[in-house]
């Protein structure tokens, strides 16, 4: 077959999208002669497409070796460009830096779209220095190129640039306008296939970080339409699929999660994306876990770890569910300790309050979740509101303020059921379910937890199911209307203890001692220290953990 054919062949099956045909024709053209600049950057789209990325890289470098030969600059600084964003996704610095540099010393002193495409990794490292405004500048300046030279793929990637930096400012309303703007090209197939694919990637991914779950819903779900029409291409899919996984999950769709999360897995050996298969592993580990398949969580968990991935706040929460309290609060305040940014901090302070609340740690679960309270203030998002108003609930039902913890939980168990997420929404009812047994309405509880137990039961969340059972099998006990500390005041009295020994033992004042003293009176209606005590036996506030005492959580 001539070299024509096959070249015309090859420039076909890209048009159609057939980009196994499209690699395997090209490639073999190239073999006869080599072949032009334009269909070398079409032998490198499909082969990046199709899992070559070092066939992808080798191809762009032709072609950029040919613009130079040809005095064709400002072709050749576009194919530096991609082999400098290549190379900064790779999280090859100093080749990104290399090949930046090259193209922008090919454009110096002229006006192109060139100059705006090298604006857009520039964007990108002020983001990832938390310079939003520097970062939002670059963006608006590579958007006002894009506009001036009609190029799509430079404007809708500036526009998701400028969307992002937004964001971190807090301009949740503006941020996510201008995500919506540039998704618009990219579900419309304005653009080229892989600045399609990347931005469907990032756009998801900061809906994600910062809880516009609906959106992530919408543009994952346009994603997969996306690579479902593509069936020779491997790039881009895993992720497409970690990304659904991890919305079927919270959208109770355990099932075809686990589907998902596992052809990702199957995938990426041949795909381009190996840092899609911690993620991957994660999820599939997340919906073994909910469904009480420890051993084969906790092996996904420990491969998403040797993938690179972090394993928490997954693993933590594994531990706690196998009454492993220790290893739970050691890994999960790793975690948190490690971590300075608001946002990934919010992702895992959920995690940290129940496990800190499990381990009876209030304080340290009281201050967790006012950070939570704050983080959530910042970026107005319903779902991150309502991760604060969830573990407002659990902490304040810990403190024994059971009436407070109804309209904390009240409002997140609103939020999860408009946001379609039924295993949180089931959670929080169990909350519900104790604040109401605290304040002694049992039919209340009864209700509640009765609900809860259908939605676990419906989900397959095994290990929920026999917490609630295991709860509700233990005998009523009688609400008390002290505080933590207060309990913690009279047990101590009740052991017989003076004033001061135990301001000692717990770090307080006497005067401390004394009003807290003073309280524990009041509220129980008894005249003395010796009736307090008298009191604390006949209601049993001396052994056995329960409700009024510290939270039992569905971690415990």
């Amino acid at each position: 077959m001539k070299e024509s054919s096959l070249c015309r062949k090859g420039r076909d099956s890209y048009a159609r999208r057939a980009w196994q045909q499209a690699y395997q024709q090209l490639a073999q053209a190239d073999r006869a002669a080599s072949l032009s600049a334009e269909d070398l950057e079409r032998l490198a789209v499909a082969a990046y497409l199709t899992g070559r990325e070092g066939e992808f890289l080798k191809a762009y470098e032709r072609a950029y070796r040919a613009c130079v030969a040809m005095r064709a600059g400002t072709h050749a600084a576009r194919y530096a460009f991609w082999l400098g964003l290549a190379a900064l996704l790779r999280g090859e610095a100093g080749r990104a830096s290399g090949w930046l540099g090259r193209a922008r010393r090919l454009v110096q002193g002229s006006e192109c779209p060139e100059h705006g495409y090298l604006l857009l990794p520039e964007a990108e490292r002020h983001l990832r220095a938390h310079d939003f405004a520097d970062a939002y500048r670059s963006a608006s300046e590579a958007a006002r190129i894009g506009e001036r030279f009609a190029e799509a793929d430079l404007l809708a990637c500036a526009r998701h640039l400028q969307g992002r930096s937004l964001l971190h400012q807090g301009r949740m309303v503006a941020g996510l306008a201008l995500l919506d703007e540039a998704m618009l090209a990219v579900s419309a197939g304005e653009l080229s296939p892989v600045m399609t694919g990347l931005l469907y990637c990032s756009v998801i991914e900061a809906c994600q970080q910062f809880y516009a779950l609906s959106r992530a819903r919408e543009w994952s779900t346009s994603l997969a339409r996306w690579c479902d029409e593509q069936p020779e291409m491997l790039a881009f899919t895993a992720t497409c699929l970690a990304h659904r996984a991890e919305i079927l999950q919270l959208g109770g769709a355990w099932e075809q999660a686990m589907a998902e999360a596992r052809r990702a897995c199957t995938r990426l050996s041949r795909a381009v994306e190996p840092g899609a298969t911690g993620a991957a592993l994660y999820q599939e580990g997340e919906v073994l876990r909910l469904r009480g398949e420890f051993d084969a969580a906790e092996a996904a968990f420990r491969k998403a770890s040797r993938a690179g991935f972090e394993p928490h706040p997954g693993l933590a929460l594994l531990r706690l569910a196998q009454g492993r309290i220790g290893p739970a609060v050691a890994g999960i305040r790793r975690v948190v300790g490690a971590r300075s940014d608001r946002l990934q901090r919010a992702t895992v302070l959920p995690a940290f309050v129940e496990i800190l609340l499990a381990a009876g740690e209030v304080g340290a679960a009281r201050d967790a979740s006012r950070e939570l309270d704050e983080t959530a203030r910042m970026f107005d998002s319903e779902v991150l509101a309502a991760l604060a108003d969830h573990a407002r609930g659990a902490v304040e039902l810990a403190e024994g303020q059971a009436g407070t913890a109804l309209g904390s939980v009240r409002a997140a168990r609103q939020a999860w059921q408009r946001a379609e997420m039924p295993y949180l929404a089931a959670r929080a009812q169990v909350l519900l379910g104790l604040a109401c047994s605290a304040l002694g309405d049992g039919e209340g509880a009864e209700l509640e937890l009765d609900a809860a137990r259908a939605v676990f039961a419906q989900l397959g969340a095994k290990p929920d199911v026999a917490r609630l059972d295991a709860l509700r099998r233990k005998p009523p006990r009688p609400p008390h209307p002290l505080t933590v500390r207060e309990l913690q005041v009279l047990r101590l009295v009740a052991a017989g203890k003076t004033n001061k020994s135990i301001a000692a033992a717990l770090s307080l004042s006497e005067k401390t001692v004394d009003r807290h003293l003073s309280n524990i009176l009041a509220k129980l209606d008894v005249p003395s220290r010796a009736a307090a005590t008298a009191y604390a036996y006949e209601h049993r506030l001396l052994g056995e953990k329960y409700p009024g005492d510290r939270p039992q959580t569905m971690g415990n």
